[in-house]
């Protein structure tokens, strides 16, 4: 009588691109469509696309910014995350970097290890433009700032 219907997601169910378990990259990764990552990338992971989808496993491993529309994590990040439409955070997700999104879905078990920042999908702010609002941000925050430079 109470519950509520889930809506139905528009994650695809088979992914582009598979990034083994024994494989490790490094540089930045451009891609459309979907990726499964069981592997290591060192370097950033940007969606051109704006139904992309990054799915990061249990074995899975980003060591730099993931710039994606959607995010479905079991495994590590360090770096910040930029999700202009949805998070998914498994149990078993580690985070230790700042998360833009839109909507979030957290389960038990999963660790977040810096800020979780809400943005619209209509406002959502380019990952560099976050990541300067931020740090100006900090710097205004910051107890020893007067306003003038060091």
């Amino acid at each position: 009588m109470f519950r509520k219907r889930k809506p139905a997601r528009s994650t695809p169910t088979q992914f582009d691109t598979l990034i083994a378990r024994n494989t490790r990259i490094e540089g930045d990764i451009v891609f459309s469509g979907g990726i499964h990552l069981d592997g290591t990338v060192k370097g950033t992971l940007r969606a051109e696309d704006e139904n992309a989808v990054l799915r990061i496993s249990e074995a899975g491993q980003v060591v730099g910014d993931v710039i994606v529309p959607t995010l479905i994590i079991n495994g590590r990040v360090q770096g910040d995350v930029y999700a202009s439409r949805h998070v998914e955070l498994a149990e078993k997700a580690s985070i230790t970097g700042n998360v833009y999104y839109n909507l979030i879905e957290m389960a038990m078990g999963a660790e977040v290890n810096g800020a979780l920042v809400h943005q619209s999908e209509q406002n959502a702010v380019s990952a560099p433009a976050a990541a300067e609002d931020e740090s100006t941000r900090a710097e205004d925050e910051s107890p020893e700032s007067d306003g003038h430079p060091a």
